[in-house]
């Protein structure tokens, strides 16, 4: 591996938690409309459909949360990032 891959590498690192909290939040908020019309609408198959994608985003939001906090503690000189 050359120096040019490891910068790769820990650039990837450092933002896939960010990232990762993103698409959980859109998610879990894509859950939530889903779950709400399938309410409104009497559909309990895209009740629960919707339920589900919604605790599905908020994991991986929390758990991208985890991540950013375990590459911080591995590296306490990286810029710290913004929290969405």
């Amino acid at each position: 591996m050359t120096e040019r891959d490891d910068q790769d590498q820990v650039k990837d690192l450092g933002t896939q938690g960010q990232e990762d909290t993103v698409k959980g939040k859109f998610k879990e908020a894509a859950g939530k409309v889903q779950s709400k019309v399938g309410e409104l609408t009497g559909n309990e198959k895209m009740k629960a459909k919707g339920d589900v994608k919604q605790m599905g985003g908020k994991a991986q939001s929390t758990l991208s949360k985890g991540e950013k906090k375990v590459d911080q503690a591995l590296d306490p000189d990286a810029p710290s990032e913004p929290s969405v």
